[in-house]
């Protein structure tokens, strides 16, 4: 079982802001978004696909090839912008 975390818009957008999902043995961040997708509907694909979305596993960032095991905690979150 893995923890996901949405921080920011994508909190709003999504409507949740952490939740449970169980995995294969071997997954990916890619595979996580699949998972969500399938879960939660299309709705989901056009905003966790979208290429400015950030990705963390335990609190590091990552790319969507990162692999992901039991008890990772996974985050999503919008770019970041400052000034």
């Amino acid at each position: 079982m893995i923890k996901i975390l949405y921080f920011a818009s994508l909190r709003e957008r999504l409507g949740i802001e952490q939740e449970l999902l169980e995995l294969p043995t071997e997954a990916t961040v890619a595979g996580v978004i699949d998972r969500l997708v399938d879960r939660h509907g299309d709705q989901w694909k056009k905003i966790l696909k979208d290429d400015q979305v950030l990705t963390a596993v335990n609190l590091e960032m990552c790319n969507l090839q990162q692999s992901v095991s039991d008890n990772d905690e996974v985050a999503f979150f919008p770019p970041v912008t400052g000034g």
